[in-house]
């Protein structure tokens, strides 16, 4: 059975419900699994050390998960209209990926969540969107065939899934942005069933 990667990170909890909502999405396209795993944070503290599993939620990711996923779904929190520093730092160590082209052609989307409306959730997209490019990767944002874009008065662009989640971060995500999450689940994995019908 085909796998997407839904590799995401998540302090406070909203970015790791997205996640869930995708994976919903993805795993409503009959022959594809959702594997859902998250990334360590990082330290200013040198000798900081994370144990190899976390306490709770997703499993690390591995290069190895990365390489062996017909498709990769992408999510952060915004950082001053940027991914997550853990999410970036990830992404820095996969330059042997990048030079066997483990991860060209295959389809990802992206997701983000942030505390205001305007707090960078467009820029925040297209920053997860840059190393996906760079490994070859085909991106996919979410059509405005989807009603909820046009109606949304929270989180949605057509750039990936978003969600507001207040400045306590503990909004939960409205209607709409659970369905435009789920919406790029379900076209990620469709998307990703044509390519290997090629």
């Amino acid at each position: 059975m085909s796998n997407i990667l839904i590799l995401y990170y998540s302090r406070y909890g909203a970015t790791e419900k997205m996640a869930e909502q995708v994976a919903h999405g993805v795993e409503s396209v009959n022959g594809i699994e959702a594997i859902m795993r998250t990334v360590p944070p990082v330290s200013t503290v040198c000798e900081a050390t994370q144990p190899s599993i976390p306490d709770q939620g997703a499993p690390y990711a591995t290069l190895d998960d990365l390489k062996a996923c017909s498709g990769l779904a992408l999510g952060s929190p915004t950082r001053f209209g940027n991914m997550a520093a853990p999410m970036k730092y990830f992404w820095d160590s996969t330059s042997g990926l990048w030079m066997s082209g483990a991860l060209s052609g295959k389809p990802a989307t992206v997701f983000t969540s942030t505390s205001s409306l305007h707090g960078g959730q467009e820029t925040t997209l297209m920053s997860m969107m840059l190393p996906l490019l760079h490994h070859g990767m085909m991106i996919l944002g979410i059509p405005y065939t989807e009603s909820d874009l046009n109606q949304t008065k929270t989180g949605g662009t057509p750039y990936g899934a978003s969600h507001t989640a207040g400045p306590e971060s503990n909004r939960p995500l409205s209607d709409e942005e659970k369905r435009l999450c789920r919406a790029s689940g379900k076209r990620l994995a469709e998307v990703v069933l044509k390519l290997e019908k090629l």
